[in-house]
C-alpha cells in the first residue's frame, strides 16, 4: 500500500514543494519558537532536541527552570506547531528517499523499505510529543513512566532519523555516481 502510495506521488515537483514546506516548518521551529521557549530555559536543552534522552530529574529540572510562563510557551507555541511537522517529515522525507530510489531503478527493491524510516521517525516524534504533553500538563507532579516512554519515543525518533539520513545521503551519492556514469558512456 505505501508503496502505491509513493509512486503515485514521486513527481519532481511535488516531492519538492513537500520537501520546501516541511523545511520551512522546520525552520519556523528552530529561529522562532524553540528559541522562545530556550528564552526561559536557561540554557537546557528542550526534551525534543535531546537526542540521547533525559530522565525524570532533568524533566523536572528543566520544567522548573522554565516556570510558568516558559512551561505555557512550551505546551501552546512549540509544541502545536511540532504536531506539524512529523506528519510534513514522514510524508516528504518518505517520498524523497523515494524518488531517488524510484532514479536509480530499485524502488521495487529490499531498499523500499528504507521508505519507512521517516514515517517511523514521525510516529515516534508524536508520541514523544504526546508525552511531553502529559508532563507539563501533571507538572509538578510528574510520573516516571511518563517519562520513560517520552524518553523511548525520543530515543526512537533519533535513532530511526540518522538511520534515515545515513540511507538518504548514501542513495544520493549512488544516485549521483549513475548519473555521472550516464552522462560520460551517453558521451563517448
Amino acid at each position: 500500500m505505501l508503496k502505491n502510495i509513493i509512486n503515485k506521488n514521486l513527481s519532481g515537483g511535488k516531492v519538492l514543494s513537500l520537501f520546501i514546506l516541511t523545511n520551512l516548518v522546520y525552520t519556523f521551529m528552530i529561529i522562532i519558537t524553540i528559541p522562545k521557549v530556550m528564552a526561559f530555559s536557561e540554557g537546557m536543552k528542550l526534551l525534543d532536541m535531546m537526542p540521547m534522552g533525559y530522565d525524570i530529574e532533568y524533566v523536572k529540572s528543566l520544567f522548573e527552570t522554565l516556570g510558568e510562563k516558559g512551561r505555557d510557551v512550551y505546551l501552546f507555541r512549540q509544541i502545536p506547531v511540532d504536531m506539524i511537522y512529523p506528519f510534513l517529515f514522514g510524508v516528504s522525507y518518505c517520498l524523497l528517499i523515494g524518488y531517488f530510489l524510484k532514479k536509480m531503478d530499485k524502488l521495487n527493491s529490499v531498499l523500499f523499505y528504507l521508505c519507512w524510516l521517516p514515517v517511523i521517525a514521525g510516529i515516534a516524534d508524536y508520541l514523544e510529543n504526546f508525552g511531553i504533553i502529559i508532563m507539563l500538563n501533571s507538572y509538578p507532579n510528574i510520573n516516571s513512566y511518563s517519562v520513560i516512554l517520552s524518553n523511548i519515543f525520543t530515543l526512537m525518533k533519533s535513532m530511526t532519523t540518522t538511520l534515515y539520513f545515513i540511507a538518504l545521503i548514501t542513495i544520493m551519492m549512488a544516485a549521483g555516481i549513475k548519473y555521472i556514469k550516464a552522462i560520460k558512456i551517453s558521451g563517448r
